[in-house]
């Protein structure tokens, strides 16, 4: 099972590997990001998927992430339900 993580206001000069380290650093799992959403390129997005992540982990990446400030930008993120 997977589960995916929604990070917004991603700086658009960040690249896959930068966030998903970014993601590992702050809890420890390994996730890769399946889609890139542009929108008008001023606040792009990302989504991440992590297989066979613990009950809740995702969820407490997800409230670590929102509303820090990486690279000069306030991220949101959140766990997308299916």
């Amino acid at each position: 099972m997977s589960e995916r993580l929604w990070i917004g206001n991603v700086p658009p000069d960040a690249t896959d590997d930068e966030l998903t380290e970014l993601a590992k650093k702050y809890s420890g799992l390994d996730g890769k990001v399946v889609q890139h959403v542009d929108g008008d390129s001023t606040r792009p997005a990302r989504v991440l998927e992590f297989v066979g992540a613990p009950l809740g982990k995702v969820d407490e990446l997800a409230l670590r992430l929102a509303g820090m400030y990486w690279r000069e930008r306030q991220l949101h993120a959140f766990r997308m339900h299916d």
